[in-house]
């Protein structure tokens, strides 16, 4: 009789869960919105007047009559300067360990967008579409929410500014340092286009950009200690208002480069803070002949140079801080971690552009990605 009354209420409970009603929230005309803190510098003697770039996005805030904040329509809190590496799928759900979070949405759980066009759009956060107030303030790195802060603690705002953002178009906000020299710090948004645009999925597609501070690599070195290690190669003491790119695709850990990609040019890079997106380039994902076409593994060496500099002439494995500015190196392989003998002093390690993974009966399958380089704060997205 025992056995039968827990059987019971077993099945009493089953059926009170199969009748539970799950809500869900819908945004009828949304845009689709991914945010990154690129206030890329460190705390120390040099700039201890700055404020920690810890920051709290608001959007369309509630503002009191004193300045303080009490509230807003969309709260991205605990924004953190952004990974080196943001990769094009969601690469922070399910962490915990932190709330500190390295991009908007990244760790929030929000809705975010669909498949468009055959593209996931799962890092971008869906948001209602039309003109928003837009405020970045600094907050403590602690993990109290950002309404639950002290009132003097909710008026420190970086950035109030204004957006428009167009139903079901993709953009890319980025919170960055302009001005090296006066501190001055921006917001710039970006309406991508690469759902649009007739792309292969045979195809490996990058494109670049200078968000450099004005003022930086002219610096002198002495104020860029902080900004990074000797992982981040030349990169870390900025490069030039004007440079080329050249790529090379190479064996891995090699310099061995694959037949016809040996200094390809590729693109013009200038220092500009425009919302224009820039020129896709493009390789074949199988541009290795001798794979199998069911998985790829080489190296993708992007020489960035000033104009004049030949790529051939450059001391590759050199690390020459006399020339801060007129060249730095981007390597791109496997997921970032380089082993081997091959000398990569000065040169920035990165994740490959080809994403290698389990599907199917195929262990590892290579898929192709769209990259976008943001150079000279040393970041790919």
């Amino acid at each position: 009789m025992k056995r039968l009354s827990l059987l019971l209420s077993s099945a009493f409970l089953l059926c009170l869960c199969a009748c539970s009603k799950v809500e869900y929230t819908e945004i009828e005309r949304p845009a689709y919105l991914r945010v990154f803190n690129e206030l890329n510098f460190r705390i120390s003697l040099a700039n201890k007047d700055e404020q920690i770039p810890f920051l709290t996005m608001l959007i369309d805030p509630v503002v009191d009559k004193d300045g303080l904040v009490t509230g807003a329509a969309i709260i991205g809190d605990y924004l953190n300067q952004r990974d080196t590496y943001a990769p094009p799928y969601p690469s922070h759900v399910g962490e915990s360990t932190t709330k500190s979070n390295p991009e908007y949405p990244g760790k929030e759980s929000v809705l975010v967008g669909p498949v468009l066009n055959g593209f996931d759009l799962s890092s971008w956060a869906q948001v209602p579409s039309g003109e928003h107030r837009i405020m970045f303030c600094i907050r403590p790195t602690n993990d109290v929410p950002f309404l639950q802060l002290e009132p003097k603690l909710r008026k420190i705002v970086m950035i109030d500014t204004t957006l428009t953002l167009n139903e079901r178009d993709v953009y890319t906000l980025h919170v960055f340092q302009k001005n090296f020299i006066t501190k001055e710090n921006t917001v710039l948004l970006r309406e991508e286009n690469f759902h649009k645009l007739p792309m292969s999925d045979s195809m490996v597609y990058v494109n670049f950009y200078n968000y450099s501070a004005e003022g930086f690599w002219e610096a002198d070195k002495s104020l860029k200690q902080g900004l990074g290690d000797n992982d981040n190669g030349m990169l870390r003491y900025g490069m030039r208002d004007d440079m080329n790119v050249w790529m090379s695709l190479t064996k891995p850990f090699t310099y061995n480069t694959l037949p016809g990609y040996h200094f390809n040019y590729l693109a013009n890079i200038k220092r500009e803070y425009s919302g224009k997106v820039a020129h896709y380039y493009s390789f074949p994902l199988f541009a290795d002949t001798m794979s199998n076409k069911i998985s790829t593994d080489f190296m993708t060496l992007f020489s960035i140079l000033a104009p004049g500099i030949s790529p051939d002439q450059m001391p590759y494995g050199n690390y020459d801080t006399e020339s801060a500015g007129t060249y730095a190196f981007l390597g791109c392989y496997g997921n970032g971690q380089f082993t081997g003998n091959l000398d990569l002093r000065g040169v920035l390690k990165m994740p490959g552009l080809n994403i290698n993974i389990h599907s199917g009966t195929y262990n590892p399958r290579t898929f192709a990605t769209i990259i976008q380089s943001r150079l000279s704060t040393a970041g790919l997205t």
